[in-house]
């Protein structure tokens, strides 16, 4: 009994179907795509909104399908095909995380002299920190960006009858120190407000919200420290290295054919 690649959805319980193959080697829930088209009344209902990839355990019945199932895949090239479309409109990317930076810092002294950094009468001095120099690479591929959007400054201005106040908080946009941002865009909205009556006057205030948005670089700074002591002649010293470490994603263009290529030889050695 033949057990063909199979498009597939959820059950309308939202469980996978059992009729999968339950062969060890197969496979399900692959390269997930919207089971409805953007735009156009929707074919599925939730949770059968999303159609995936697996292996299914025979044959559709011509005379009709069981609760889940969307198609059948027959060759190697119209799986290659149907991948490619997915991944275009997800925008497939491969990801791979590099060691782009790396830096140590090295502090040694007594440890006497590191048992006073937390006592009353605090640090006292004999600690010596010695930096490296940093440590660069580069990747393959192109440096991944993020993007996203924040409020930086919100202006309250209020007005009564005895004057006028304003007020100002900034909160500006933080990503890794290691990574470059760089702000896209700037808007700006304005709400009034006013309460109060003739009798105990009125109270207007006025709300200016300034929005970025911004792109930066996918950079992920992470530091560890190791510990280690010497004892010589009853004097210890103590050697804190910490290691500071920067990690950048970089894409490179997503493989359609290898991954066709491996679904396919799943489905073959199953079939033989």
């Amino acid at each position: 009994m033949s057990q063909p690649v199979i498009k597939y959805t959820l059950t309308k319980q939202g469980r996978q179907p059992e009729w999968l193959s339950s062969d060890s080697r197969a496979f399900k829930g692959q390269h997930s795509t919207p089971a409805n088209k953007a735009g156009k009344l929707p074919r599925f209902g939730a949770p059968q909104d999303t159609i995936m990839l697996g292996i299914g355990a025979g044959d559709p019945d011509s005379d009709g399908t069981p609760d889940g199932y969307v198609g059948t895949i027959g060759s190697k090239a119209d799986l290659q095909t149907y991948i490619t479309e997915v991944g275009v409109a997800a925008d497939y990317k491969v990801v791979t995380r590099t060691l782009t930076g790396i830096q140590t810092a090295t502090t040694t002294g007594l440890s006497t002299a590191w048992a006073a950094i937390n006592s009353e009468e605090g640090y006292q001095g004999g600690l010596s920190t010695t930096t490296s120099s940093k440590q660069t690479a580069s990747g393959v591929g192109t440096v991944a960006t993020l993007t996203g959007s924040g409020v930086v400054k919100v202006v309250t201005g209020t007005v009564t009858g005895s004057g006028s106040t304003s007020t100002t908080v900034d909160t500006p946009i933080t990503v890794d120190p290691a990574s470059t941002l760089t702000i896209t865009g700037v808007s700006t909205s304005v709400g009034v407000t006013t309460t109060g009556s003739a009798e105990i006057g009125f109270t207007t205030t006025t709300t200016t919200t300034t929005t970025n948005t911004y792109s930066h670089t996918d950079v992920i700074t992470e530091t560890s420290t190791s510990k280690s002591e010497t004892t010589t002649d009853g004097v210890t010293t103590r050697t804190d290295t910490v290691t500071t470490s920067e990690y950048t994603n970089y894409e490179t263009s997503y493989d359609y054919a290898a991954e066709a290529t491996r679904l396919w030889d799943i489905h073959e050695a199953i079939n033989s």
